[in-house]
């Protein structure tokens, strides 16, 4: 049975990662009723994006939250790093940046997600929806006005001045909005692990330790280490299974020898979680009463660790433009203009691109051996590189900061 829901809301964001959690506090604090919809019931997923970008780091610094954030549990990492043939070099140097947060902050996605709409939280326009699954979109007159959603008590309806599909690499507003996106070959899938980390093993923050065409990633969590394995796409999986366990562990202990004593905590291949490496794009992020943006609107890779970052950057242009006519439709009902949606595409599209190509290169030369020979040489990511990689990667092209007053001054 359908059951309407008591009010309607200004602006609906459909799920609840970095990217719609973001928009939805900035626009909390703008004075926007906004609800967040979120199919799970926690924020507990493992192997997410759990890095944390000095470009994140200085919005929350301009909204007074950084310093809050630093008391939750995390690791800081100052560096990437590459290592073949027991030698080392930077990749990209964060440390070199003369900024406030020369660092990248290593934090469970969870706990990011947790505070993030806790502050939020703290807004009554304010309101978080768990367990709720977006089902559908509420049209009129060829404009979206709205979402369909389900939870335990059943099917409701939502109407929304705004909807914004921010639910990821498999979304399912983009689909009722009938916008596909266009697929960018990536050559590579990756398997994920953890070992355990002990307090003899070398401090290495990020580091791709690589052997040939062979590639292992090893990221200090503090406690263990956030681990990955590069297989080719398509039959790598099954290249894997059949080679079995024991020839997957050789392959780790060939790549970081340290990790010879523990490798029999990865228990079976069953125990490795797969991602499917993709990178895609929108043609176009937006129809009438509704936009998308995050992973929803561009996959990233994991090259870099990026997408969080870029998630976050498109929250906060899509609330420095939205808020205006956010705020007038809920003073007047005037719908918020196609122009203005579009707007946000603009301003997002060209650091969403090129990042992308710079992912995809990067991923072509991993799988083609190359990149021993490409990044390895004497003082690779050392000076000038090693700083214009870490302010690339930490900052990306066009950085954005918050711009709108009302989103700088909101108080609860």
């Amino acid at each position: 049975m359908l059951e309407p829901e008591n009010r309607s809301t200004t602006a609906c964001v459909v799920g609840g990662g970095p990217a719609g959690a973001m928009l939805a506090l900035l626009l909390a604090r703008a004075g926007v009723e906004v609800t967040l919809l979120e199919r799970h019931g926690d924020f507990l997923r493992d192997f997410r994006g759990d890095t944390v970008h000095p470009a994140t780091l200085d919005v929350l610094d301009q909204l007074g939250l950084a310093g809050k954030l630093h008391t939750r549990p995390h690791h800081k990492i100052g560096s990437m790093g590459l290592i073949r043939a027991g030698r080392r070099s930077e990749l990209a140097d964060f440390r070199r940046l003369k900024v406030k947060f020369p660092y990248i902050t290593m934090i469970g996605q969870w706990d990011f997600l947790d505070f993030i709409t806790g502050e939020a939280a703290r807004y009554p326009n304010f309101r978080l929806l768990m367990n709720s699954s977006f089902h559908d979109v509420l049209r009129t007159d060829g404009r979206v006005c709205g979402i369909r959603y389900r939870d335990d008590d059943g099917e409701h309806e939502l109407p929304a001045g705004l909807v914004i599909g921010a639910d990821g690499r498999r979304s399912a507003t983009r689909a009722a909005a009938g916008l596909r996106p266009r697929a960018k070959g990536v050559p590579i899938d990756v398997v994920l692990f953890r070992l355990s980390l002990r307090d003899s093993d070398p401090r290495e923050g990020i580091t791709l330790r690589i052997d040939g065409g062979d590639i292992l990633g090893l990221i200090d969590r503090g406690s263990y280490w956030q681990s990955f394995v590069e297989i080719p796409k398509g039959d790598g999986i099954r290249a894997l299974r059949a080679a079995g366990v024991e020839a997957f562990r050789d392959k780790v202990v060939r790549l970081a020898p340290f990790l010879a004593d523990r490798v029999g905590e990865i228990e079976s291949i069953d125990a490795l979680s797969f991602l499917d490496v993709r990178v895609d794009r929108l043609r176009r992020w937006h129809v009438p009463g509704m936009l998308i943006i995050g992973d929803a609107a561009h996959c990233m890779s994991p090259v870099g660790g990026v997408g969080v970052n870029l998630a976050v950057q498109d929250a906060v242009a899509a609330a420095n433009t939205l808020v205006e006519p956010l705020l007038g439709y809920q003073r007047e009902g005037t719908p918020v203009s196609r122009s203005a949606l579009a707007a946000v595409q603009r301003r997002r599209a060209l650091p969403t691109t090129v990042i992308q190509l710079l992912q995809r290169a990067a991923l072509r030369v991993d799988l083609n051996g190359a990149t021993a020979e490409t990044r390895s040489g004497a003082g690779a990511g050392a000076g000038p590189a090693g700083r214009l990689m870490g302010r690339m990667i930490g900052y990306g092209i066009r950085p954005e900061r918050v711009r709108d007053d009302r989103i700088l001054n909101g108080t609860p």
